[in-house]
């Protein structure tokens, strides 16, 4: 039996990259209302280094590696739909991820750890302060996500998302991949990257549980430097979840298929052709089962 074979795939500006087990490929509904098509060569780190395929390291991997495509394709993406004149350079998407980076540090890791400070007025045990403080990191997120939702040039790039969705699920049930059989499908999936950010929030909340409650710059740069350790053990949960039928994981993973009500909208069917053409330029030709995620 032939390995199984992973695609995943990413909204974009007015369109959708696919990622299949040998190429990328990114389709974008361009101004004229065609559809452009960009697909390359997949090239991972872990082919020269197969140590990084080891569980929990190659979750980090996959999610820096996630990271630069991602910005990639989002920089094609708004060339062709007549956002941007010109792609990234190599230069601009690491400045780029480093800024989204230290973003991230200061929305989910400085403000919830220097605001649980106040908390430690009324309450001293540290099991208790951390996991207040965890709840109120998962609140921010909420907040965050819930806002930006709110924009529409973002709520359309979260329709391409369920196209995306949509075209997975389609070629995951092995249907034909034609607009009539795609739009019958659900926006959300048990796959999806977000459902990956839900479980690293909840399992930072565990972790950073038993951490004490020392000084705040050692509480900061301990949430830091444990990043890469809570993205691994994310990716493998999602991973098994991915790979299970088992009813009680379908229930462990329902909260992040709520919480996709607000990162995917139902798409058009302009939207899920974008999605199709991403898809069938990675789609493998020959595979005897495939279970493909969802971005």
């Amino acid at each position: 039996m032939k390995p199984k074979i992973n695609i995943g795939g990413q909204a974009v500006i007015e369109g959708v990259m696919m990622r299949g087990p040998s190429h990328i490929a990114t389709a974008v509904r361009e101004p004229s209302g065609n559809i452009t098509v960009k697909k390359d060569p997949l090239v991972t780190i872990t082919d020269r280094f197969p140590v990084l395929k080891k569980p929990m390291v190659r979750g980090v991997v996959a999610l820096v590696e996630s990271l630069v495509y991602g910005l990639k394709a989002l920089s094609f993406s708004a060339q062709a739909s007549g956002e941007e004149g010109e792609e990234l350079s190599s230069k601009e998407i690491a400045l780029t991820m480093a800024f989204a980076l230290g973003l991230a540090i200061v929305l989910f890791v400085i403000i919830p750890t220097y605001a649980a400070k106040y908390i430690h007025r009324s309450i001293t045990d540290p099991v208790m302060l951390n996991l207040l403080e965890g709840a109120l990191r998962l609140t921010i997120f909420f907040v965050y996500i819930g806002g930006i939702s709110l924009l529409k040039d973002v709520q359309r790039v979260f329709q391409y998302h369920g196209a995306e969705h949509k075209t997975i699920h389609a070629y995951e049930a092995g249907v034909p991949l034609e607009v009539e059989s795609v739009r019958n499908f659900s926006t959300l999936h048990p796959r999806c990257g977000t459902n990956f950010l839900l479980i690293v929030m909840v399992v930072s909340i565990f972790i950073f549980a038993f951490l004490g409650w020392p000084a705040l710059w050692l509480r900061i740069l301990s949430r830091i430097a444990l990043m890469p350790v809570i993205a691994g053990i994310g990716y493998e949960i999602i991973r098994f979840a991915g790979r299970s039928e088992k009813q009680w994981v379908a229930c462990a993973i329902a909260p992040g298929l709520w919480l996709q009500k607000l990162t995917t909208r139902e798409p058009s069917d302009d939207q899920i052709e974008v999605a199709i053409q991403a898809l069938r330029a990675v789609q493998p030709q020959e595979a005897d089962e495939v279970k493909p995620s969802a971005g």
